[in-house]
């Protein structure tokens, strides 16, 4: 029998994304439609949204949100994303500004109060909507005070009985930690600044509360479920999630297979698909003349898609540059991240190295093309919860060059240890020694063109979707249920 579910989430690809996130809050809901549930996903209605060309239904409902004394009122607009109900909550004041968490500089300061609102109003608007979930689904910090009111103060509540909290961490190191006095301004009550509750050396922080809350906790890999119940990468919650290790739960994210398909998307310059690989052959030719680097097949071209911050190893990056700088190979960088980075990646683009192309921002056309042309994908992660990236890498026939940490290690198997089942290149220390030693095997493997295809093809023919994924989480789903009863 089919559930109720709903999905909650600060960012929905295509209306709002700044990371992985939004990606995940999009296709999990549509491969749980596809098993027959009732889904629906609610997330803010941001500046960009309520200006943008959504064809919205007319709001019918609103809420008014009682906070630290002040009334606010929130608003829902509805649109919807394939088959998929997507609700989304309007309030000028908190939603529409220019950034979804803040600026490029800092944090907006009242993000306590803004997700505060969010989660109340997600919660008030349910009962005018009529809508009662079997499971709610929240994602990251931003909706952890779902899981918290509903245990605080409305565990008396009837409309929610029988609602299950299912709640999951892409990425530990973001917590919402804020100051002892946001407690107030989120209409908390003092009670719960407790170090058993949502106090963490003088501060509240509001993914412990969840954690301790929330009915399951779920991790987008398996590995990184174990890795954040060890101090070196718990990120000083090790302790709580080893309390609750009972119901911690590690599901691999999937990919939206529909959106990254080689043989069919338009965003690249020439289609192809397993069976008939001539198109990567143009993509590539095509990408090396977009990017101004030397047109040739032969030699090797490496491509890199993301931020460019400490988690996805830019130091190793940036200390690999001159000697990738001075090899038969070419690199295409594509990402934005944090000031530091960008200004020394910018200082080596203006030495004018001929066969590195450094391009700063997000750019959607430039992206798929880069999964598409290159023939090696670098993810020198320092950790890395799931990671899409090497997935849309397999999908599209570049091979993956990654560090065995988190979703890579779950996802990728090392050609050199494995050269049967292999399906692309990895490395444990996390030194530019490892990493160029992992980069000089790929590009020797490449040099064996038809043992190559049979690496590049074993990727492109393994499932990635979201199916198994969706499938365990309709059976985590249901196991909550049965102990709601």
């Amino acid at each position: 029998m089919g559930m109720k579910i709903l999905l909650v989430a600060s960012e929905v690809t295509p209306f709002a994304k700044t990371g992985g996130l939004a990606d995940v809050a999009a296709a999990l809901p549509k491969a749980l439609k596809q098993l027959g549930h009732d889904v629906r996903i609610i997330m803010p209605c941001y500046r960009s949204i309520s200006q943008g060309d959504v064809p919205f239904r007319k709001a019918r409902k609103s809420a008014e949100i009682e906070l630290g004394g002040e009334s606010l009122k929130g608003f829902l607009r509805q649109a919807a994303l394939a088959d998929v109900p997507v609700y989304l909550v309007e309030n000028k004041y908190f939603f529409g500004r220019d950034y979804l968490y803040g600026s490029p500089e800092e944090d907006y300061p009242d993000n306590p109060r803004r997700f505060a609102f969010f989660c109340r109003a997600v919660l008030q608007l349910l009962k005018r909507m009529d809508f009662r979930p079997d499971v709610i689904h929240c994602h990251d910090w931003q909706t952890a005070l779902i899981p918290i009111i509903l245990r605080a103060e409305l565990g008396d509540d009837p409309f929610f009985a029988r609602t299950a909290v299912v709640f999951t961490i892409h990425n530990l190191a973001y917590q919402g930690l804020f100051r002892a006095d946001a407690l107030a301004e989120m209409g908390l009550s003092p009670a719960l600044f407790t170090p058993d509750q949502l106090e963490y050396y003088g501060k509240v922080n509001l993914l412990k509360g969840a954690i301790l809350a929330a009915d399951v906790i779920t991790t987008v890999s398996a590995t990184y479920c174990r890795e954040i119940m060890t101090p070196e990468s718990g990120c000083g919650l090790e302790g709580v999630l080893q309390a609750r290790a009972d119901a911690l739960v590690g599901i691999r994210n999937g990919l939206d297979t529909d959106e990254w398909n080689p043989a069919a998307d338009r965003r690249i310059f020439r289609n192809y698909s397993a069976k008939s690989l001539a198109g990567k052959h143009a993509d590539k030719l095509e990408l090396q003349r977009e990017l101004g680097l030397e047109v040739s097949s032969s030699v090797p071209l490496i491509g890199m898609v993301g931020r460019m911050v400490e988690q996805k190893g830019i130091e190793l990056l940036i200390s690999l540059l001159p000697r990738l700088g001075s090899e038969r190979l070419q690199v295409a960088i594509l990402g934005t991240g944090d000031r530091d980075s960008m200004a020394r990646l910018q200082e080596f683009k203006e030495r004018g190295v001929k066969n590195i192309s450094i391009t700063f921002g997000f750019h959607d056309e430039l992206a798929p093309k880069i999964f598409a042309g290159s023939d090696l994908f670098l993810m020198p992660s320092r950790f890395e919860p799931c990671g899409l990236s090497q997935l849309i890498a397999l999908r599209y026939g570049t091979v993956p060059v990654v560090r065995q940490t988190g979703g890579l290690a779950d996802t990728i198997i090392d050609v050199t240890e494995n050269p049967r089942e292999g399906n692309g290149f990895s490395f444990s220390a996390y030194t530019a020694d490892a990493c160029w030693d992992a980069i000089q095997r790929a590009l020797a493997a490449l040099g064996d063109r038809e043992g190559w295809r049979k690496i590049m093809r074993r990727g492109m023919s393994a499932d990635v979707s979201w199916r198994q994924a969706a499938g365990k989480y309709e059976e985590l789903y249901r196991t909550c249920l049965q102990k709601r009863k």
